[in-house]
């Protein structure tokens, strides 16, 4: 069996800060749903209210920019579709994407869970920052 585990990040556009928690709730939510039923696993998933994380398990047969993109474009148009925002909402064009082994999912999963808390005294740059530091940017 083939784990291909991966943390991805991206920012709403302009890192405006349209995503709220009870806006999040309802996309994450979604977006676990959504990516389950188009065969996209989303082991974890939450973020602040300018950017998302998501910590993916990949099938050996999938593209990892073709399912950031699909998850990106589900979630813009369903929110945008269902005016859950007073304005449209755009994610930046690119994003940010880590590997991460098997023994340190749990770790991820936790981090991940923490979102509201790490962005009550750094923000993303930081965070990015922090992370680049140990494993060199990824960004695409």
């Amino acid at each position: 069996m083939v784990y291909l585990f991966v943390h991805v990040i991206w920012s709403v556009k302009g890192r405006q800060a349209l995503l709220t928690k009870p806006v999040r709730r309802v996309l994450l939510v979604h977006l676990q749903k959504d990516s389950g039923e188009r065969g996209i696993k989303i082991i974890a998933a939450d973020g602040a209210e300018d950017h998302v994380h998501c910590l993916l398990q990949l099938m050996p047969s999938q593209n990892l920019a073709q399912v950031v993109k699909s998850i990106r474009t589900m979630s813009a148009d369903w929110l945008n579709d269902n005016k859950l925002l007073a304005s449209a909402l755009e994610w930046e064009d690119g994003y940010t994407a880590y590997s991460v082994s098997p023994s340190g999912v749990q770790q991820v999963i936790d981090y991940i869970g923490k979102q509201e808390e790490v962005h009550r005294s750094r923000t993303l740059e930081s965070e990015l920052e922090s992370f680049d530091k140990f494993t060199g940017p990824q960004a695409h």
